[in-house]
């Protein structure tokens, strides 16, 4: 994590869905822009265009769909997703979006310490 992550804030924290898509595309090496981090949790926004290249994890993920719609693929099976909804994925567990709008955005938070 780079750039402008926000660490450990004095009194809490507030970032718009607005405010976290104008930091502009991922760093290098980065699929989704870091938005926060603190100890063991890390905060970022995925947008993913066209297609979704994401690989299993080391870390667990709970996902927050913030707009846009299409389809989560768990490793298993397909799910609608859209505005509002919310999964977890545990590390290891291949999954990714398929089918997706074009202004499909996603919260993801990575939780708990690496795992191989």
């Amino acid at each position: 994590m780079e750039g402008n992550v926000t660490k450990t804030p004095p009194q809490g924290l507030h970032v718009s869905l607005d405010e976290a898509l104008s930091k502009g595309p991922p760093p290098a090496g980065n699929l989704a822009v870091p938005i926060f981090s603190q100890e063991s949790l890390d905060v970022e926004l995925y947008t993913p265009q066209g297609h979704d290249p994401q690989k299993p994890h080391t870390r667990d993920e709970l996902y927050f769909v913030a707009r846009g719609k299409g389809l989560f693929f768990d490793g298993v099976q397909k799910h609608c997703v859209g505005a509002g909804s919310f999964f977890f994925v545990s590390a290891g567990q291949v999954h990714r979006f398929e089918s997706f709008s074009s202004d499909f955005a996603v919260w993801v938070v990575f939780i708990g310490a690496n795992r191989s």
